[in-house]
């Protein structure tokens, strides 16, 4: 069972690097920088998802997606190679770290999907129950998973350090 959620671990990891570097950063960064054919496959999903959060980024969005560039996507690369190859007990704190920030981070992007308002949004946001649940269910996977793995970091012996008492 280990191993399978390394793997699950692994592909969360290193899906996420494309992932931030085509798309979340485009919250971020000038268009002109990314093809068009990017800019609509994110437009699409905004509209289509009803995701007012990506297609119109508040600041403090912006602010999580800069700690996804700056701090997380390095990382992303150091964690993917750590599960691929298995049993890396060295990853545990890092995981710990990430996983309690990332898990953090979407407390108030599920409170604005939830519970904001968007019928004065300049971007049309999710309106009814549904519309709300199906953009949750986009973004739930960045909380599960982290949750998942700071549980495993914490209450797992294949990751919990063994110490060395030494008696006089």
């Amino acid at each position: 069972m280990a191993r399978v959620l390394e793997w699950v671990f692994f592909l969360y990891f290193a899906s996420h690097i494309p992932i931030t570097i085509l798309f979340d950063s485009q919250a971020l960064l000038p268009k002109e920088l990314y093809p068009q054919a990017l800019r609509d496959v994110l437009a699409n999903y905004a509209h289509g998802a009803k995701d007012a959060l990506m297609a119109d980024p508040p600041m403090w969005f912006k602010s999580f997606c800069w700690c996804e560039m700056t701090l997380q996507l390095p990382f992303f690369f150091v964690a993917a190679y750590a599960f691929y190859q298995g049993k890396c007990k060295w990853i545990r704190l890092p995981v710990i770290i990430y996983s309690t920030h990332t898990a953090t981070t979407l407390i108030p992007i599920l409170t604005q999907v939830f519970f904001n308002d968007f019928s004065d949004s300049p971007v049309p946001g999710p309106a009814t129950f549904e519309e709300r649940m199906t953009l949750a269910t986009i973004y739930m996977p960045y909380l599960v998973i982290p949750l998942l793995m700071l549980f495993v970091m914490v209450f797992s012996d294949d990751y919990k350090p063994h110490l060395h008492i030494k008696s006089h």
